[in-house]
C-alpha cells in the first residue's frame, strides 16, 4: 500500500522540468574499474564492486531517486506490477539514466520475461557500456533464452571488466565445457 501511496504522491505532482543530468561519475567510476581489474582477491573485489553499485543508483535528482528507491523496494517485495509502474515513471522522466533501464531488465528477469529484460539491458548499456551488473544481466537473460553463444560473449565481454564476478562460474569453454 505504502508503494502506491509514493506513486499516487509523485502522479498528482505538477510536471517538473525535464529530468537533469545525472551526477559526474565519470572518473570515479574509471578508478574503480581499474580498481576491480587488479583487485588481490575476491573480497577487496567485492568491496570495489560495491561502490561501483553505490555510484550507479545515484539518481539524477530527488524525485528520480525516489523511484528508483520505490522501484527497487517493490522488487524486493516481490511486488513486479508496483516496481514495474515505478521504473517505467523513472524511464519515461529520465531516459538517459542507465540504471532506470537495468533495475527494471531485473524486475523482467526475475519474471522470466528475458525478452523485455534483454531489451532493457541494451538500453542501459547504451548508456554506460561499463555497467557489470547490465552486462552479466545480460549475460544471464541470453542464457534464459537458450542463446548460449552470445551469452558467453557477453559474459567473456563482463569479465575484461571486472575478473571477479560471481557469475564467471557460468563461463564455459569455446567447446562448452564449464571452466
Amino acid at each position: 500500500m505504502k508503494t502506491i501511496v509514493v506513486l499516487t504522491m509523485f502522479a498528482a505532482m505538477p510536471a517538473l522540468a525535464d529530468c537533469p543530468p545525472g551526477p559526474n561519475i565519470g572518473s570515479q567510476e574509471a578508478r574503480l574499474l581499474a580498481e576491480v581489474r587488479v583487485a588481490p582477491n575476491e573480497y577487496a573485489a567485492q568491496q570495489v564492486s560495491n561502490a561501483l553499485w553505490a555510484l550507479w543508483v545515484q539518481a539524477p535528482d530527488a524525485k528520480a531517486q525516489a523511484l528508483l528507491d520505490t522501484g527497487m523496494q517493490a522488487h524486493r517485495a516481490f511486488d513486479h506490477a508496483a516496481a514495474l509502474l515505478a521504473l517505467d515513471e523513472l524511464i519515461a522522466y529520465c531516459p538517459d539514466y542507465a540504471e532506470g533501464y537495468n533495475q527494471r531488465a531485473f524486475v523482467n528477469y526475475t519474471s522470466l520475461n528475458y525478452d523485455a529484460a534483454v531489451a532493457d539491458l541494451d538500453r542501459a548499456l547504451e548508456r554506460n557500456p561499463s555497467h557489470t551488473g547490465a552486462l552479466t544481466g545480460k549475460a544471464l537473460s541470453l542464457m534464459g533464452l537458450e542463446r548460449h553463444k552470445e551469452a558467453q560473449r557477453v559474459l567473456r565481454e563482463a569479465l575484461k571488466v571486472n575478473p571477479w564476478l560471481s557469475e564467471r562460474r557460468f563461463l564455459t569453454d569455446p567447446d562448452g565445457e564449464d571452466l
